[in-house]
Formats: C-alpha cells, structure tokens, sequence
C-alpha cells in the first residue's frame, strides 16, 4: 500500500514499519501521499482482521484482531546512506522524523488510528483532518498542534463532517478559554455526531472533570505535557 503510493520502505522495527515519501525520487505530493497510504492501511486493516477471524473459526481457535497506529510528520530531514564502511543503510535522520515516532505513539492515546503533526495537516489541507490537542511530546519542551487524519477529500467536503469540525474546534476553544461546562456540553453534542470518537471525548470528559476541580491557573496555555511515548 505505501510502495503504491510514491512510498519508500526504510526498515521494519520488530511489529513497526518505518516509511518516508519524497526520496530518492522528488514527490511534490508527499504529503497528501503520505495520507492516502495512512487511509489506505487502516481500511485494509479492516478486511484482514475478517479474514483473520474467519481463518480462526474454521481452524477452531482463539482470534486476536490486529490493530495498528499511525504517526505522520513532514518537515526537513536528512536522508541518505548512513553508517560506516563495514555498514550502511539508505535512510533518513532529523528532528522531524523522531516527532513522527512519537505521534505514533500518542495514537492509542487518544483513541485514533492515525495522527498527523501541523506541518503535515498544513501540507496536506484538503483532507478531513480533526484537532486533537496542543501537545508536549515526551522528550521536547515546545508544544506542537497534533489532528487525527478522520478521511479523505471526499469526507472533509461533506456537511456532516464540517458540522462535527466546527462543534469540535469550538469545544477545544471553550477548553482552553477554561470555560469547562461550555466545554463539556460540545463534547456531548461531538459525541452525537460520530462514535468513532467516542475514546477521544472520554478523554476530554475526564480532563475537564479534573480541571474543575483543579483549577489550572489563569496562566494555563492549555498545552498537554505527554510523560510516556
């Protein structure tokens, strides 16, 4: 699915795979390529987990669905042979690369399959992108804005989509703006619009819970300092 895409596979790490768009072959597209391998693997995903299952009902065992995340992010790397005489491998280094393994990682997180950084939702505007928090990735001190890639071109034009968009953006301004039952009456109405939500609005219901409570202060920026990977 990614080599189909314009895609260049770098390395498998044990049940990771590691790919970059725009080298060895320039790609003016890379980043919306980048987002139509993303989808493309996540709907797959789908029709393997059915086979899958079917495989383990006709053997008479146990299925255990495969679930995945997926962290894209675009900037300036460097990409070349790397390594030593005795060793070498064609692949890429930077500041941008490592911010891509952590969205990776925040995926589970925040419930979603796939997140991009700001320089990829900027790059790729045109697909259906939610906002998912302002974040601190473990590891660095400046917060970055982070979406989940929701769909396609296809999905982002639809009226159901800018509907949900519009309510989600508004509920993350009541957030930070520390306007917590504003916040917490759009995060129901969200929840109505889409399920497939549902664990990123738990998230959120929690927060906001706690910061009425704990009040954040009139300093708060409303950034998120991630402890974990």
């Amino acid at each position: 699915l990614i080599l189909a895409r314009r895609g260049t596979i770098d390395k498998y790490m044990g049940d990771c795979i590691m790919a970059f768009w725009n080298a060895p072959l320039d790609d003016p597209e890379h980043a919306d390529h980048a987002c139509e391998s993303a989808l493309a693997m996540i709907h797959e995903l789908k029709d393997l987990n059915v086979r899958l299952r079917h495989e383990a009902d006709v053997e008479n065992r146990n299925y255990h669905p495969l679930n995945i995340g997926i962290g894209l992010n675009t900037g300036d790397c460097v990409v070349g042979n790397m390594g030593s005489d005795q060793r070498f491998d064609y692949s890429v280094l930077g500041d941008a690369v490592n911010l891509a393994s952590r969205l990776e990682g925040q995926s589970k997180n925040y419930g979603v399959g796939i997140v991009i950084g700001e320089s990829t939702r900027a790059a790729a505007p045109s697909w259906a992108a939610i906002e998912l928090d302002l974040i601190a990735v473990k590891g660095k001190k400046e917060a970055v804005r982070i979406f989940t890639l929701h769909g396609d071109q296809a999905l982002a034009q639809t009226d159901e989509f800018k509907s949900l968009n519009e309510r989600h953006d508004a509920m993350l301004a009541c957030y930070r703006r520390q306007q917590w039952n504003r916040a917490r009456q759009l995060i129901t109405e969200c929840r109505q619009l889409d399920g497939r939500l549902e664990h990123l609005y738990d998230l959120y219901d929690e927060r906001v819970a706690y910061y009425m409570d704990n009040p954040p202060g009139a300093d708060w920026d409303g950034v998120f300092v991630a402890t974990s990977k």
